[in-house]
């Protein structure tokens, strides 16, 4: 059986049951005790101030601390409350989080979770509505998720949380108050698996968050039109699963890449890499990227709007491009 909750409640409901099934977990981070996004909404009411950690304002001191509960036994989340700020805890991240299993020989390992919210559309400005997962596709040792609606974002979530490696959980501001069907029961979703939204036959889309749901959207309009687009939601960042979108390209013939981030580095230009490596002579058409422009997101919401974010117009000239 499932119901339909809002996507901030299926996080909220990741973190109450697996804090419930193992005493370790506990959540820190930027005043998480009164859930800014509503992340951690009534938490601190059921497990107490010594579960629900409020820290500083430094996100590198959070990750840092957070590693160090990890190796010490603990599993903890780390929250970063905007994604840009992950920047700010890169060398954390980046070069301690990710290697520990490695460096030692696995005689230590870093069972956490650093989570965070990427997106614009809400006026923020600068430092407050980027997307940077693709940051971190070339950090070793970290598992790199992006959580695409409520059913998933419970599912990797949980996931994450009882991973023995750490991992990276890329949520995003304008899907919280989306709804979604989610199981009664308890379950999980694999971390490193993309799944396939949408079949067709003409051409491939490959778009997270809240991408996904423009592309969809676009492919039922087209489908009118005659035009048979399969979406698929990589799921991973890093790792990517390179099987399935290797897959569907060979079938369609065809690839965009849609993201909200930058164009320029971003997820796009490493699964355009893969699929030009690996499926060359597969390819009936040149792939297309789209992408936010290289420039940093405008104060301004209208210029925001109409100068920097992607939307369903895009996609639609993308794909039509190369049909």
């Amino acid at each position: 059986m499932s119901r339909k909750i809002l996507y901030v409640q299926a996080i909220g409901e990741a973190f109450a049951e697996e804090m419930a099934r193992d005493e370790r977990v506990f959540v820190m981070g930027i005043d998480v005790t009164r859930a800014v996004f509503g992340l951690t909404a009534g938490l601190v009411d059921r497990f107490g101030k010594e579960r629900i950690r409020n820290t500083p304002i430094c996100e590198s001191g959070i990750v840092g601390t957070a590693l160090g509960a990890a190796l010490t036994g603990m599993r903890p989340c780390a929250e970063i409350m905007f994604s840009d700020f992950a920047y700010v805890a890169m060398d954390q991240i980046a070069t301690q989080v990710g290697s520990w299993r490695y460096m030692t020989g696995g005689q230590y390992k870093a069972p956490m979770v650093i989570y965070t919210l990427d997106g614009g559309g809400m006026g923020l400005g600068y430092n407050h509505s980027g997307c940077t997962e693709a940051a971190f596709q070339g950090s070793p040792g970290l598992t790199v998720v992006a959580a695409s609606d409520a059913y998933t974002a419970k599912g990797l979530l949980k996931a994450a949380i009882r991973s023995d490696d750490p991992v990276l959980f890329f949520g995003h501001k304008a899907l919280l108050g989306q709804p979604g069907e989610v199981p009664d029961e308890d379950y999980i979703l694999p971390l490193t698996k993309a799944r396939i939204v949408r079949e067709g036959g003409d051409v491939t889309v490959v778009a997270h968050h809240l991408m996904l749901h423009h592309a969809l959207g676009v492919a039922a309009t087209l489908e009118k039109e005659g035009v048979s687009v399969e979406v698929i939601d990589p799921v991973c960042i890093s790792p990517l699963d390179r099987e399935t979108i290797l897959a569907s390209v060979r079938k369609t013939g065809r690839l965009v890449t849609v993201e909200e981030g930058r164009r320029t580095g971003g997820v796009g230009a490493e699964i355009s890499a893969v699929v030009s490596e690996e499926a060359f002579f597969d390819l009936d058409a040149p792939v297309k990227r789209v992408g936010a422009p290289p420039i940093p997101v405008p104060g301004s919401a209208f210029l925001e709007q109409s100068c920097y974010l992607p939307g369903p117009e895009d996609i639609r000239k993308a794909i039509t491009s190369i049909l």
